[in-house]
């Protein structure tokens, strides 16, 4: 059984002063650290591009986990892998030819991952297993942080871990993710949980702490995978 993944999302960090942010999470033992990349098109919110992604770079030596919330995404995938990013994640509806999209990232010498809305089906992700190396469930609407878990999205976890075999792939969950909620995930399928206002809220002091109640609340159910 591996460790839990916890990767913070910076979405929620102090946007003032996010190096000091990003510094902070990964002293106070996260896993990844996850970047929330919106258009205002694909998604209703704005966020940064490649350039803040590079700057953080510095900050950390933990995988950067980039989820591409923009579309279209492919003119970018370049951008993102040279300004830091380990894994990038694409959505199945960012662009037409999502086959194309994760072979780039590949060929870029990334970790591919392909993200799901909570309306989208786990049979989307099945012509895509040999391509992909994490699929990122969205347990809330993408956009904003702060929203409550959709319990409807934990059978698309378990139909995705199901059709994985024996294949090491990550599944990640993002949205809504607390103590309580990340043992639902965990028990479905999920090994890696991204968690915003959980980690962040109520600053540095508690960071430590609160990473380590989300690990404990996965802890013994989630996937090794």
């Amino acid at each position: 059984m591996t460790s839990p993944i916890i990767s913070p999302s910076i979405l929620s960090a102090d946007f003032a002063q996010l190096g000091a942010e990003v510094r902070a999470v990964s002293e106070a033992g996260a896993d990844w650290i996850h970047l929330d990349v919106m258009d205002g098109h694909f998604v209703p919110n704005l966020t940064f591009g490649p350039a803040v992604v590079k700057a953080l770079r510095p900050h950390s030596t933990k995988p950067f986990d980039v989820h591409l919330m923009i579309a279209p995404a492919d003119p970018y995938l370049a951008a993102f892998a040279e300004a830091g990013a380990d894994t990038i994640s694409v959505h199945v509806e960012a662009g037409p030819h999502i086959h194309r999209s994760l072979q780039t990232i590949r060929a870029l010498g990334k970790r591919a991952g392909i993200a799901l809305n909570p309306g989208t089906p786990a049979s989307a992700v099945e012509p895509l297993l040999d391509l992909i190396d994490l699929v990122l469930v969205m347990t809330v609407n993408p956009g904003f942080g702060g929203q409550s878990f959709i319990p409807s999205t934990l059978e698309t976890i378990t139909r995705i871990r199901a059709m994985a075999g024996g294949r090491p792939l990550d599944i990640e969950v993002d949205g809504g993710i607390t103590p309580d909620t990340v043992a639902l995930a965990a028990r479905a399928g999920a090994n890696a949980f991204v968690a915003g206002n959980a980690v962040f809220k109520g600053g540095p002091a508690g960071y430590a702490d609160r990473i380590a109640a989300i690990r404990a609340g996965a802890g013994g159910d989630a996937v090794s995978c």
